[in-house]
């Protein structure tokens, strides 16, 4: 958060007080800082540069196409999960060959978009993916490079929403059968084995089942080299937390130094998928004290954001620093439930948070919102989904405009039987 600090009363980003931008951008807003962005990329890249390695960042943590262009600057690609995410990747100039696309429900349309992209590779969830896959490559008479995602049965020890290599996860390959699957896709005509994926989970903030998780698919590529299968990379997803309260996640130096000896031992390309700690403390949410009340007794700071515009509270219950733009004189603090305008007892930022007194026409941030913030908002109760705000040194730059009205029926088409009074 180093692009976020208080200069005197008031907090900036970068060179340039957020009061300034909130003036003429209105409330609410999302604010990303341009050079915490690169320098956090830069330190991943630093970290494992003594390992071949390509950065493929999780674009669903923020898939602006301004943000991806920062990416695409230092030399990374992209890990997709749809069609839209390749078209946003592609429409910020990407190059396909730093592109890979994970989930588990990928269409035919979408793989059949991303074969005639020329994209570097699947990373495939199961047998009947890898058999659609296979039939959608011979149509278009060429072959699929793959991985299939291994599922390793590690705890990441995150919140269970965002754990994804355990057993009972959704995702990937069980590790048990992996052999077997990968002989299965070595016999396909229209299949290029070339890699093997595992991405544990979100939010992790010990190095512990990283590590584990990387020694069995390194054992796992062990045995498929023994079987005559020939692996070039080894795609170690992401998840590295950051800190939101009082976590303590490794720095990537620190994941670097446990994983680099066992990585340097191979000679696999090492694909790492970076998200939430490229971004999520590169931005934050913006807005504003409408109203405050008191009922029975508890305060509630009503604000002009809601949950449509940031999930993760109500989704995760997720804990999200909240800091006066304008730091007030007065000593007073209270013990206040930070809440939105939308029609549901789930829309709040914080319980119970310890807070200044404020005043209607506050201005707040909603500190580590750059990550899972805009990518999951919605147009729930009707309401105009909000900028997104690049700082770079003094100058602010928008990067998507607020919705206006015409923006919610876009697309929306009255039946013929319906315009008779």
């Amino acid at each position: 958060m180093d692009d976020f600090q208080y200069h005197g009363q008031e907090l900036f980003s970068e060179k340039i007080p957020v009061q300034k931008v909130a003036e003429k951008i209105g409330t609410p807003f999302y604010l990303y800082s341009y050079n915490t962005i690169l320098n956090h990329l830069r330190v991943f890249k630093d970290a494992f540069k003594k390992v071949p390695h390509l950065i493929c960042f999780a674009e669903k943590a923020n898939s602006n196409i301004s943000i991806l262009r920062i990416i695409i600057k230092e030399g990374g690609g992209f890990d997709i999960i749809s069609g839209g995410e390749l078209y946003r990747a592609l429409q910020a100039n990407a190059d396909p060959q730093k592109i890979v696309f994970a989930g588990v429900g990928k269409t035919r349309d979408e793989i059949r978009y991303a074969l005639k992209s020329n994209i570097l590779m699947f990373n495939v969830e199961s047998t009947d993916e890898l058999f659609v896959i296979d039939e959608v490559a011979e149509e278009l008479q060429t072959k699929a490079r793959v991985a299939l995602r291994v599922n390793p049965d590690v705890d990441p020890k995150t919140h269970k929403y965002i754990a994804t290599g355990l057993k009972e996860s959704k995702f990937g390959i069980s590790i048990s059968n992996a052999v077997q699957e990968y002989k299965l896709a070595e016999s396909l005509e229209n299949i290029d084995v070339v890699g093997i994926h595992k991405h544990i989970g979100s939010q992790i903030t010990q190095t512990g089942p990283f590590v584990e998780a990387v020694e069995k698919i390194i054992s796992l590529a062990d045995i498929l080299k023994k079987e005559g299968i020939q692996i070039k990379y080894l795609n170690i997803g992401g998840g590295l937390g950051i800190t939101y309260s009082d976590e303590s996640p490794p720095h990537p130096k620190e994941l670097a130094a446990e994983l680099v000896p066992i990585l340097s031992k191979t000679k696999y390309t090492i694909i790492f998928e970076p998200g939430r700690v490229i971004v999520g403390n590169a931005g934050i949410l913006v807005t504003r004290v409408l109203y405050t009340k008191m009922n029975e007794g508890k305060n509630f700071i009503i604000v002009d954001a809601g949950m449509n515009d940031f999930l993760r509270p109500s989704l995760y219950d997720s804990y999200q620093r909240i800091l006066p733009v304008i730091k007030s004189s007065a000593d007073k603090n209270i013990s206040a439930d930070v809440v939105g305008p939308i029609c549901e007892s789930g829309d709040f930022f914080a319980k119970d948070r310890i807070l200044p007194d404020l005043k209607k026409g506050s201005l707040l941030a909603v500190m580590s919102a750059g990550a899972y913030g805009f990518t999951m908002s919605s147009n729930y109760n009707s309401r105009r989904r909000i900028p997104e705000v690049l700082v770079k040194d003094e100058q602010h730059y928008v990067i998507r405009e607020r919705e206006n009205y015409t923006d919610l029926i876009k697309g929306e088409k009255i039946p013929e039987f319906l315009n008779h009074d």
